[in-house]
Parts: structure tokens; C-alpha cells; sequence
């Protein structure tokens, strides 16, 4: 469905970010990833998919370096017809001991980096289809883009933001092909959120499982965490036909959270 088009989704050498990158590969695009860690492993999976991957190991709390990764995506590949703004990071603690530097990183990279992304990729996207414009704009916000959660004030108020700058995205370029939308994720086995998991047993005293099973009961009614390959696919639906005229979403993926 997608042979011919190039995604680029940041954050992608992991987690959330590498599983809607092998979801879009699976329908023929070709993929630009980008993050820290591990990038052959990553590259390898991608590539196995029988698609081009390249790969740019931009820090995204730098616009500079967000610019010359759109640069390298259009070089390698003619242009970015999807953009995954999916980079995240996340820090705890009460609102008057979040630590400042904390703070600014978070805003950077968690909201600031998907403006960026987005203003570098638009007007390539709206010269596509003889001047009439295709894109796919798909911003990873949370659940926690559509309700708060206790010490987490920065993370919680870069994914309202996320939220925000998708529904004026979509109305921008509402009479156009391009296309914006957020997927907002409740408890997604990462490593960020693995972290979240160890914190929790190592201060009650529990074993994983049971700081899991903890941690899922107190927001999630399913009791389950949505998969990075679940999340793929909605991002796939998203950049279908089928998602011609879904514009403006924050399409929630939370196990009945925000439900309650």
C-alpha cells in the first residue's frame, strides 16, 4: 500500500518508534530511522522487510540537528512523504523539586522536536500530487495527552502540546492531502516504561511482576499493555485510504483509561 513512499519516524531504534517503522516498511515505504542505542539491530530488522532504510542519529532537543536529518531524508530518498514524531523521554517528581534541565529537555524533545520535524517537512508534502499536496503526519503523544497523571508535569504538558500542534497541523492543511493526526498510547511495554516498572519494585519492595500487575491496575482497566505492534498499525490505518479524511485526532490506545 505504501511502495514509494519514504517515512521517517523518530525515536525508532527501539520500542514504540521501531514498531510502527517495521509496521510502514511492512506496506513497501522506506525508512529513515533515527535515536540512540542499538542501530544495526534495528536496521536489520527494517531492511529485512524488503525495504531502503538509512538512518540519521539526530538529537532532537537540537533543531539544528532535527534540520540536517530532514536534509539527509530528502537526499537519500526524495522526501519525506510521512513523518513519525515519535521521540519521547520522561523524568518523575513533584512539581517543585523537577529538576530545571529536566524540564527543558523534556519540552524539546517530547513536543518542541515535532514542530520542528513538521514545519522542515510540510512544504515537500504539499508539492507532492501535481500540487495538491499528500502527507501523513502522525504524532506518538499518551494518554497522557488527554488526562494528567501526579509528577509528571513536564511529560503531561508536552503531550497536551503534542495534542494541540496536531489538531492546528490538521486544520492548516485540511484542504489538502496531507493529513495529521496523534496516536495516544496508554502503559506500552518500552524500555521507558520498563523503568517505571523497576522504580516501583525496587521502592515497594516487589517482585517485577507483581510492580507490573500494580502498575497496570492503577489506570488501566484491560490490565494489558497495548503492543508497539498494535500502535503500528494504527499508524498504518492512518496513512491508508482509508485515513483520507481522519484529521485532527488524538486517537486514544489506552485500555479503557480515559474511558473511566
Amino acid at each position: 500500500m505504501l511502495k514509494g513512499k519514504n517515512a521517517l519516524v523518530t525515536g525508532s531504534t527501539s520500542g514504540i518508534g521501531l514498531g510502527i517503522a517495521k509496521a510502514l516498511a511492512r506496506q513497501g515505504a522506506n525508512i529513515v530511522l533515527n535515536g540512540f542505542g542499538d542501530v544495526e539491530g534495528p536496521s536489520a530488522e527494517v531492511a529485512a522487510l524488503g525495504v531502503q532504510v538509512a538512518y540519521h542519529g539526530a538529537d532532537v532537543s537540537k533543531p539544528a540537528e532535527i534540520e540536517d536529518m530532514m536534509k539527509f531524508a530528502a537526499s537519500r530518498f526524495g522526501r519525506v512523504d510521512i513523518l513519525v514524531n515519535n521521540a519521547g523521554i520522561q523524568h518523575v517528581a513533584r512539581i517543585e523539586n523537577f529538576p530545571l534541565e529536566r524540564w527543558d529537555a523534556i519540552i524539546a524533545i517530547n513536543l518542541s522536536s515535532a514542530f520542528h520535524a513538521t514545519r522542515l517537512a510540510l512544504p515537500a508534502m504539499k508539492a507532492t500530487d501535481n500540487g495538491k499536496g499528500w502527507g501523513r503526519i502522525i504524532n506518538v503523544a499518551s494518554v497522557h495527552g488527554l488526562v494528567a497523571s501526579a509528577e509528571k508535569s513536564a511529560y503531561v504538558t508536552a503531550k497536551h502540546g503534542l495534542v494541540g500542534l496536531t489538531k492546528v497541523t490538521a486544520l492548516e492543511n485540511a484542504t489538502t492531502g496531507i493529513t495529521c493526526n496523534a496516536i495516544c498510547p496508554g502503559w506500552v511495554l518500552t524500555p521507558l516504561v520498563q523503568k517505571q516498572v523497576d522504580a516501583k519494585a525496587a521502592a515497594l519492595g516487589l517482585s517485577n511482576v507483581e510492580a507490573t500487575k500494580l502498575l497496570l491496575g492503577e489506570k488501566e482497566p484491560s490490565q494489558q499493555f497495548t503492543t508497539p505492534e498494535e500502535l503500528g498499525e494504527l499508524a498504518v490505518f492512518f496513512c491508508s485510504p482509508a485515513g483520507n479524511n481522519v484529521r485532527g485526532v488524538a486517537w486514544n490506545m489506552d485500555g479503557g483509561w480515559t474511558a473511566q
